[in-house]
């Protein structure tokens, strides 16, 4: 099954499950309560950390949630941050390495850090409910190796993870994460439509 976030980014062939982590949390729960998927593709536009370039088509099986506080010592979780659809145990499993109490750092294996994630080419995408505008936190991510930001990706991932549901995602970059976030998805956002639409039919 092919899902999409919905409202601007409606495709004739996906189905849409909502905008941000918790519409998608809810509205795929009950997707595959009652339809019971063998598979969940999801498709959306995404915002680049800086190497991505804008209307670049990345595809991924691994998502984050972490927010922008959490590079500054501003917050912490005790939640598993990090999925990967390649069931490697390890690949989804945060392991912090934080001096006492000061969670100066992500946490997240380096480059390389697993055989599953194509040998450190995999692209990891971040989700959550806001959208980064400062480039110097974006530069944080990037030293994270993670590259691009969707609001949607994260819930997917685990909730497919809940279902037991093999998961994968495709995205065209839209913009880049900085002052101009919002006004350059605007102008972007029509064409990058239509080329994401184009690459899903010719990957047919």
């Amino acid at each position: 099954m092919i899902i999409c976030a919905g409202k601007s980014e409606q495709f004739d062939f996906a189905v849409p499950v909502g905008i941000g982590l918790i519409e998608v949390t809810m509205n795929l729960t009950k997707l595959c309560l009652s339809q019971k998927p063998d598979f969940l593709f999801f498709v959306g536009t995404a915002g680049s950390y800086g190497e991505k370039k804008i209307y670049d088509i990345v595809e991924s099986k691994t998502a984050c949630n972490i927010e922008n506080s959490f590079f500054n010592a501003g917050a912490y979780t005790p939640l598993d941050n990090c999925i990967s659809a390649y069931g490697d145990k390890d690949v989804s499993r945060e392991t912090r390495e934080a001096d006492d109490n000061s969670l100066s750092s992500v946490g997240l294996k380096p480059k390389g850090w697993s055989n599953a994630t194509h040998e450190g080419r995999e692209t990891i995408v971040n989700s959550s409910n806001y959208i980064t505008t400062d480039t110097a936190v974006a530069k944080r991510y990037l030293e994270k190796n993670i590259h691009i930001e969707n609001m949607e990706y994260f819930a997917v991932l685990k909730v497919a993870e809940a279902f037991s549901i093999p998961a994968a995602g495709t995205f065209i970059i839209t913009n880049y994460c900085n002052a101009n976030a919002h006004r350059d998805f605007m102008d972007n956002h029509k064409e990058a439509m239509i080329r994401l639409t184009k690459y899903m039919r010719e990957s047919k």
